[in-house]
């Protein structure tokens, strides 16, 4: 059976996306080229940030049809990412709300990218 690894979101400055992936994630790219960079998030479970002028085939469409979620225990650890991230300066789509899987909220990412921070079912 296949195990899916790997996200890949297309940016349009893989520079700035890598800098602000190192800064949000607190770690240094485990590949780096002109084109495509990637960070190991956890137990093989790999980021990676593609030039979108590079990608072939080219993707169709535009928007935010998809997102990166961060998954923390508790819900104090959902409200600490908020504010940190808030701190950080990262653009904030959805305010800190609950909904039915808990509490939640969405950041947003250099080139829009949605990046949703909730709980996981322990």
């Amino acid at each position: 059976m296949a195990t899916p690894n790997l996200i890949v979101l297309y940016v349009m400055d893989p520079p700035a996306s890598v800098e602000f992936y190192r800064k949000l994630l607190a770690k240094e790219p485990t590949a780096a080229f002109p084109t495509f960079s990637s960070f190991e998030v956890q137990d093989g479970f790999v980021l990676g940030l593609w030039a979108r002028e590079k990608v072939q085939p080219q993707p169709i469409g535009d928007g935010a049809r998809a997102e990166v979620a961060f998954m923390v225990k508790g819900e104090e650890a959902v409200r600490a990412r908020y504010e940190e991230w808030r701190a950080m300066g990262l653009p904030i789509a959805q305010e800190l709300t609950r909904m039915d899987f808990g509490p939640t909220f969405v950041a947003l990412d250099p080139d829009g990218h949605r990046l949703r921070v909730c709980l996981y079912d322990e």
